[in-house]
């Protein structure tokens, strides 16, 4: 991201629950699947819980952005 980005994240993370929430629950996803990719292998139910974590950290990841973008507006 940048920079101006990441002191908007920062400022809503702060300043909006709803905003944290999505942000924690980000990083919790991405770490999830972090541990998928230090896997050789997956089994098909892990490969199942791969991707449902992805779209569900993407579905998050668009509801911030909608967030950002909503703010951006209300402050200029």
């Amino acid at each position: 991201m940048e920079e101006m980005d990441m002191e908007l994240v920062e400022r809503l993370v702060s300043e909006s629950p709803k905003f944290r929430m999505l942000f924690e629950e980000h990083q919790l996803l991405e770490k999830e699947l972090n541990e998928f990719e230090k896997k050789r292998y997956l089994t098909p139910e892990e490969e199942l819980e791969r991707k449902k974590i992805q779209k569900i950290k993407l579905a998050g990841k668009d509801e911030m952005t909608r967030l950002m973008r909503g703010y951006s507006i209300s402050v200029n």
